[in-house]
């Protein structure tokens, strides 16, 4: 059972990874590059700040700190249990498939860029959805092609993508309610 749902991990990370060209591949490298959301990220505690002030935006970087950390920590610690190789270390991958990532890391179950993403995204999302209904619906757009660079560039499979989606989702749920009963204890306002 577990070998035939990894064998349809490969056909459709084969299938998805063959869909790039040359013409796109210096746009994903952008979008797969974790540096590239900072005005993103910026824009974010803007309008966080914007809504709740100062003191919530400062409580809000450190609880994003927490959860980053959290969910890099976690993605750690299941890439080094399962210790399953990247797509780009699998010997007989590397003939059909389009490897156009600068690096290849070691493991790739479940994929971090994936779950920190959407970690970021349910939390921003939810946090600033009474002023902004939409914007949660955006940046889950922005997280899934983020997640799907991954694949693109030839680093992860599949499911690193959707374990990492599903984790990232729960992590910036968790962390959002933490921001929450943080602000109602110690700032006294409710959001």
């Amino acid at each position: 059972m577990l070998e035939q749902l990894l064998q349809y991990d490969k056909e459709l990370f084969l299938f998805l990874n063959n869909l790039g060209s040359d013409t796109w591949d210096g746009l994903w490298l952008v979008i797969t590059n974790k540096w590239s959301f900072i005005p993103l990220y910026a824009l974010l505690l803007f309008l966080i700040h914007k809504k709740f002030g100062m003191k919530t935006m400062w409580m809000a970087i450190v609880v994003i700190a927490l959860m980053i950390t959290f969910t890099d920590q976690i993605t750690n610690l299941f890439k080094h249990t399962f210790k399953r190789p990247r797509p780009c270390r699998e010997e007989d991958l590397l003939e059909v498939m389009r490897y156009v990532a600068s690096r290849c890391g070691r493991y790739g179950f479940f994929s971090g860029h994936s779950s920190n993403s959407m970690a970021a995204a349910v939390f921003a999302g939810l946090l600033l959805k009474p002023y902004y209904k939409n914007l949660i619906f955006i940046l889950l757009f922005w997280s899934a092609v983020v997640a799907y660079s991954r694949i693109y560039v030839g680093v992860h499979y599949p499911l690193d993508i959707v374990c990492g989606l599903t984790f990232g989702a729960l992590s910036g749920f968790m962390f959002y309610k933490l921001l929450l009963f943080l602000k109602k204890k110690y700032l006294k306002e409710t959001i």
